[in-house]
């Protein structure tokens, strides 16, 4: 590709966290440098970056310093503040593109284009205030979950709603913010595919993997996940047509849903996802290198599994476990360099290697 970008050029990294570490590492492995932009000190993506940029997102001189230091720019979180990306696309590429991010920081929005697509999703229903929630709940029914539309994550802005009864205090929940109402969903299992997009349009998918959530946390993803061939097809194919529909670069998580009645859509994730961190351990080339090739206008990897692989994030007090993990056959050790142990922190993850 004529602008793939050479040796030694720079991706920016918007977000310091253990995503952007990965990603730093994976940039280094092509002879790629990165520079971190992040407003927190002492991020873990720092231990491993080239450089490193602590200032606020409403900085926009410091926003615009970074810009000129490097040759792309990416991110490893999706609730980036618009008037930061205002700012940055004037100055270099953002890859994946803004419309990915406008998209997928609001659930309602997400949903909204999911369907338009012809995908099924859970059903759904935007809440403005309690008349809203009680039209919506005749509708959909009990049991039910109310989101915030924007910026939840890991189990955070939500409150379940088991009956009528439980509606006015799950709104109190939202402490204002607009939300979104949910159906539950029956099904067998929650899968999902890490999908990559480069800029001619070329797609490479991963095996679809199995997730287990505790808390609304992931704790394990394992490959193969309990699919058929037809289920593993019709997954990989809908993650194409979500990356083909946003024009999208780069690499994206796609959660599933199995049910009777097919796959269900229950969110996107315009970035590497944590569901995807077996493939350092099960495929020649990683979600992170294969996030970079795309970014930075390589050819996609190939993204075939060489084997079975059990990831589990160590989540809190599990880092208590590292002596004995460290002493397993096949197992793997990621750590993300985090000081403070705090419960329900991601600490890192293992992936273990499945034999017979």
């Amino acid at each position: 590709m004529s602008d793939q970008l050479p040796q030694g050029a720079t991706i920016g990294i918007l977000g310091g966290g253990q995503l952007g570490r990965m990603l730093s590492v994976a940039a280094s492995r092509l002879g790629l440098r990165t520079h971190v932009f992040e407003p927190g000190a002492n991020p873990p993506a720092g231990h491993v970056a080239d450089a490193v940029t602590t200032a606020s997102y409403e900085d926009h001189d410091a926003l615009a310093e970074f810009a000129a230091s490097v040759d792309v720019i990416t991110y490893e979180f999706e609730n980036i503040p618009t008037a930061a990306l205002d700012v940055l696309q004037e100055l270099r590429p953002i890859r994946p593109g803004r419309e990915a991010l406008r998209v997928s920081q609001d659930r309602l929005t997400e949903k909204t284009f999911l369907t338009d697509l012809g995908l099924r999703t859970a059903p759904f229903a935007d809440i403005t205030d309690a008349d809203s929630l009680a039209a919506a709940l005749e509708v959909i029914g009990t049991p039910a979950i109310l989101k915030t539309r924007r910026f939840g994550y890991d189990g955070k802005g939500q409150a379940r709603i088991l009956g009528p009864e439980d509606a006015a205090k799950a709104l109190e929940d939202m402490r204002g913010a607009p939300a979104i109402l949910e159906g539950f969903v029956e099904f067998s299992c929650e899968v999902s595919v890490i999908a990559a997009r480069s800029a001619d349009g070329s797609v490479a998918c991963f095996d679809p993997g199995e997730n287990i959530h505790r808390e609304g946390i992931l704790r394990t993803t394992t490959v193969p996940a309990r699919l058929s061939g037809k289920q593993r097809t019709d997954a990989v194919l809908l993650a194409a047509q979500i990356l083909n529909a946003l024009n999208y670069v780069g690499v994206m998580g796609v959660e599933l849903f199995v049910t009777p009645q097919g796959l269900l859509v229950n969110e996107m994730a315009p970035r590497v996802h944590n569901s995807g961190h077996w493939t350092q351990n099960g495929c020649t080339i990683d979600q992170f290198e294969q996030h970079i090739r795309a970014v930075a206008n390589w050819p996609l990897g190939d993204g075939s599994r060489y084997a079975d692989v059990q990831m589990e994030n160590l989540i809190g007090d599990d880092l208590d476990r590292l002596p004995e993990l460290a002493r397993e056959a096949d197992t793997a050790i990621h750590l993300y360099g985090k000081g403070a142990v705090k419960a329900g922190r991601k600490m890192g993850h293992v992936n273990r290697i499945i034999r017979g």
